[in-house]
């Protein structure tokens, strides 16, 4: 088998249906055998009866496979060791895909080239943006699941994003699996297991390619675009950030946490209460946020790493700090 493409879903039985009508309409030589792996963790709903529609309009295509325990990275593991196929895409039960993109994101994989790739993933909207969100500022963009660093294929520098990424199965072998402490799971909101490891094949060496041909089209909902929303997924994605790289490094600390998380987080408090003009000011707001996150984190730190299930470790060695768009 030369690709199986692993499709985790829990209780979206509705857009499931159009993702796998999409992945039904993709197109590959016949040279290129590949498969459909839907995980099933642990939905209540006609998940089941969906996939099992599928199989039967497309023997041999599409295959189920229930996990059930909850978390999408136990979903995404369980996934990569049942897989047949030498590369595994991924992708997520609400997008559509378009018919060349599973060729197009793997090819590089197929050929040897690269071990891991991603593509372009576009927002659909639902709705006008509200004035106070724009979509100059990618860091407000982030909960909406966007990723065009451009329109020319090469190396990929930074980490793709789960909804449209794809490794060689050698990659899970060599560096191990998803972090099952990341991902979002039954009480956390936790993300960032495919950030981490295209972080961990990054460090090692390996090389990841963008296809900007391998597009994928993610709906961007009206539950979506709420302030609420937007700033409970800046908190989580604050707290994820040290659940990954380790609490930073700090002379001065009270409880854990650094004091100039503190200081930041009364800068960014004030800036949003003198700011003027509503993107300005929920910029602010979204970063207040962010740090919050990043502070309850850190306070909670000796917990977490006392904790069987934590795979992570102190902070760099060389003290970095936060990454990938951290307010300074």
């Amino acid at each position: 088998m030369n690709i199986t493409l692993i499709l985790c879903t829990q209780n979206r039985c509705e857009s499931l249906v159009k993702a796998l009508e999409s992945a039904a309409a993709l197109t590959l030589p016949d040279s290129i055998d590949w498969e459909v792996l839907v995980v099933d963790n642990a939905s209540t709903d006609q998940t089941r009866d969906v996939v099992d529609d599928f199989r039967s309009r497309y023997p041999g295509r599409f295959r189920y496979l229930f996990e059930p325990q909850r978390g999408l990275s136990f979903a995404r593991n369980a996934g990569i060791r049942d897989a047949q196929g030498d590369v595994l895409a991924f992708t997520d039960d609400d997008v559509l895909v378009e018919p060349a993109w599973l060729g197009n994101l793997t090819s590089a994989l197929l050929s040897g080239e690269c071990m891991g790739s991603g593509g372009r993933i576009i927002p659909v909207w639902s709705k006008p943006l509200p004035n106070w969100l724009s979509t100059d500022d990618p860091h407000t963009m982030g909960p909406f699941v966007a990723f065009d660093p451009g329109t020319g294929a090469g190396p990929l520098t930074r980490p793709p994003y789960g909804a449209n990424m794809a490794f060689r199965k050698q990659a899970f072998e060599k560096y191990g699996e998803f972090r099952t402490d990341l991902g979002p799971r039954p009480g956390s909101e936790i993300r960032r297991d495919d950030i981490e490891f295209a972080n961990r094949l990054l460090s090692a060496g390996e090389r990841l390619w963008y296809e900007p041909s391998a597009v994928v089209h993610h709906p961007a909902p009206e539950s979506r675009m709420t302030r609420d929303f937007i700033l409970r997924w800046w908190f989580w994605f604050g707290y994820g950030e040290v659940v990954d790289l380790g609490r930073p490094k700090a002379r001065w600390c009270i409880s854990g946490v650094p004091l100039y998380l503190l200081r930041r987080l009364v800068m960014w408090t004030l800036r949003w209460t003198i700011s003027i003009g509503a993107p300005r000011r929920f910029a602010c707001r979204r970063n207040v946020w962010y740090i919050a996150g990043t502070i309850a984190a850190c306070y909670g730190w000796t917990q977490r790493q006392n904790a069987p299930s934590a795979a992570v470790t102190d902070a760099d060695p060389e003290g970095r700090p936060l990454q990938n768009g951290a307010p300074r």
